[in-house]
């Protein structure tokens, strides 16, 4: 086969990124490098359905994306969930990739956290047929006071849906950590630095986000 008629290789990472922090950047380039990926489609959430809280509104989720991904090759900040009416499904975004990539062997990243709730997902098993599932593994304990260097990680032993895993660092990064963070003394919230882009920890304090975290 001629190389330049080979299917594409794209890649799709959904999530609140309430805020973007560091462990999201780390899966964003594991992905990019170990599954060759031509594109990677960030993609911030439009109306969760299965989260509780209420997001920040998107125009300060997408702004601190394009700071926390932004300079990433073949990376692309994918806005179309957060403008889309109605509850937003991942099957309905990846259905829309793989009529923009025909023939493109089509990637869903993930944390381990999410593969172990995959089939509570509306249409999952439609995910299922549109993407292959990439996951990179999570420290057990995160919270905002534990030590960011973890070594023990959620067990995936029991997951029976195929999958592959990326092979990164385990962080004890959670951006429900971060928002904790923020509402801390300032001696404290200065530690956010550690988990945040440098950019974003700037972004989340001239916009005074996160003072209410939930």
């Amino acid at each position: 086969m001629n190389p330049s008629s080979a299917p594409r290789r794209v890649g799709m990472f959904g999530g609140a990124f309430d805020p973007p922090h560091l462990a999201h950047r780390a899966l964003a380039e594991s992905a990019l490098d170990q599954l060759d990926l031509d594109a990677l489609h960030i993609m911030p959430t439009g109306q969760a359905w299965h989260k509780a809280r209420s997001l920040t509104c998107a125009e300060h989720r997408v702004a601190m994306c394009q700071l926390a991904f932004g300079d990433l090759p073949r990376t692309r900040i994918d806005t179309r969930e957060t403008t889309r009416q109605g509850p937003s499904y991942t099957a309905d975004t990846l259905a829309e990739l793989a009529l923009e990539y025909p023939g493109a062997v089509l990637y869903l990243v993930l944390g381990a956290d999410q593969l172990l709730a995959f089939k509570s997902w509306v249409r999952w098993t439609e995910v299922l047929e549109c993407a292959q599932l990439t996951v990179a593994n999570r420290a057990l304990h995160i919270d905002a006071d534990a030590a960011l260097d973890q070594r023990e990680e959620m067990d995936l032993s029991a997951v029976d849906l195929p999958f592959v895993r990326l092979s990164m660092p385990l962080t004890n990064i959670s951006a429900s950590a971060v928002r904790a963070r923020v509402e801390q003394p300032a001696t404290q919230r200065a530690a956010i630095a550690r988990l945040v882009p440098t950019s974003v920890a700037s972004y989340i304090a001239s916009h005074s986000l996160y003072q209410d975290p939930s």
